[in-house]
């Protein structure tokens, strides 16, 4: 059981990284690797009440792999921390099955209370990318992704991108498969960067650009029917023309 279990999360890691070659490979030079085996046993001295023997193992953990990681946080099956350097997880921490995390990472906390959830809970499937903050006793749905450098500080929704600081949600439906199979490398998202999604931002701006646009139509249209039922000339359109070429430069260059 214990050498299928390492086998299995020695496949997910090959599945989700294309510089993987083979086991050896993985088990001698991944350093997050080594960090969650680590993580298991100082998580377990933890849980037995041997606190500072576990904090030490913790710390030297992190002299060798450069990724800190409490061992009051719990970390569930086939967790990747891609590159790990720099990754740091709080005492009351969640990750989920087949989360991947990368390089920079903090899933830190927001409050300075003892005894209470202070950091953040990952459901399965979830992509922090690199450097990106998750900072409080939330929860960031399954098969959610968090953009590079994103700060969040609210809870995402299962299959969500956020990005931005602070973090703002811009997909909520994307495909969630990141297990170790031929379909994941189809739907993995490295980095949480999710193709074809529209910044809400941007969209809201082209929604205003196209009722303009509308709208302008209609005036010119009654102002023609509005001369020929009183028999005189319409109103000078250059402005409307020009506010109309104005909009659309503009509607252009939102969609680069």
């Amino acid at each position: 059981m214990m050498f299928n279990s390492l086998f299995d999360q020695v496949d997910s890691i090959i599945v989700r990284d294309p510089a993987a070659r083979n086991r050896l490979e993985v088990i001698t030079c991944y350093p997050g690797l080594h960090a969650v085996w680590i993580h298991r046993a100082s998580h377990g001295l933890w849980n037995l009440g041997f606190k500072w023997i576990a904090r030490l193992l913790s710390m030297a953990s992190r002299w060798i792999t450069g990724i800190e990681i409490h061992p009051g946080a719990k970390i569930g099956r086939r967790v990747f921390l891609d590159h790990g350097l720099g990754i740091v997880i709080g005492e009351t921490a969640e990750i989920g099955d087949d989360c991947t995390i990368y390089q920079g990472v903090t899933l830190g906390g927001t409050s300075l209370y003892k005894g209470v959830k202070r950091h953040p809970t990952l459901g399965k499937d979830v992509v922090i990318s690199a450097g990106a903050k998750v900072l409080g006793g939330f929860t960031v749905g399954d098969g959610a992704r968090v953009g590079s450098n994103a700060v969040v500080l609210k809870e995402i929704p299962a299959g969500a991108t956020a990005v931005g600081i602070p973090a703002r949600i811009l997909h909520p439906d994307l495909p969630q498969a990141s297990t170790p199979d031929s379909k994941a490398k189809e739907y993995f998202s490295a980095y949480g960067v999710t193709p074809n999604v529209d910044d809400p931002v941007s969209m809201a701006l082209k929604g205003l650009i196209d009722a303009t646009l509308e709208q302008e139509a209609k005036i010119a249209a009654l102002e023609k029917a509005l001369a020929k039922l009183s028999n005189t000339p319409t109103s000078d359109t250059s402005e409307s023309s020009d506010t109309k070429r104005d909009l659309g430069a503009l509607k252009e260059w939102l969609k680069e």
